[in-house]
């Protein structure tokens, strides 16, 4: 029987962060098979999805001269512009239409307020605003967490670390989950995981 107080966080498997995507994760879609058959594993399974109005703050598009994958400084912090990507309601912004979103109990959709970005799955990237997924599991009685998707060193990484400073016990299943490694963001993103408490299995 499954582990009522152990929920599935399965990150941002969505066409844009797979192969032919706007912002494609090398091998982003090889992970679906292996996330699904976890989900069976767990009680509780949680989808998010990067989910972007036109024009997003965040888009490289909206800054002149500046190309993707380029930092700007917003009054939140330092801020990657990517390129235009899970604008909502657009087939970039679906999940990948292998994952079995059927088992899901709850879908938060982060990154929809135009003037900042969300990589946590927890907050906002100013590191205040909630999302209210702590609020929903902690009324569910849930206290451990099992974080799989895209990409490792941004969205998995944010909402790891922001989990287990939240009090949740958590693994980063990296079987399950593909990096991006801007700039040796990969190892960065693993050693502040572990420096954060959380397991990477």
């Amino acid at each position: 029987m499954a582990d009522t107080r152990h929920a599935l966080i399965v990150i941002d498997v969505q066409n844009d962060f797979c192969p032919g995507g706007a912002l494609a994760v090398t091998e982003g879609d090889q992970i679906v098979p292996g996330i699904n058959a976890l989900m069976d594993e767990f009680e509780a399974v949680v989808l998010t999805q990067d989910w972007h109005p036109d024009g997003h703050s965040s888009f490289a598009s909206q800054h002149p001269g500046k190309s993707p994958m380029e930092m700007t400084q917003m009054p939140y912090g330092p801020q990657v512009l990517w390129p235009d990507h899970c604008v909502q309601g657009s087939q970039g912004a679906a999940f990948h239409r292998d994952l079995n979103t059927d088992r899901a109990d709850m879908v938060i959709r982060k990154g929809f307020r135009r003037a900042i970005d969300s990589y946590s799955a927890f907050f906002e990237n100013d590191h205040e605003t909630p999302t209210g997924l702590e609020g929903y599991l902690r009324t569910r009685g849930i206290e451990r967490l099992t974080m799989v998707g895209l990409a490792t060193d941004f969205c998995v990484n944010f909402s790891a670390v922001d989990a287990a400073r939240l009090g949740f016990e958590v693994t980063v299943r990296q079987d399950l989950c593909r990096g991006i490694d801007l700039d040796g963001s990969l190892a960065a993103a693993q050693q502040g995981m572990r420096d954060a408490g959380v397991t990477l299995a």
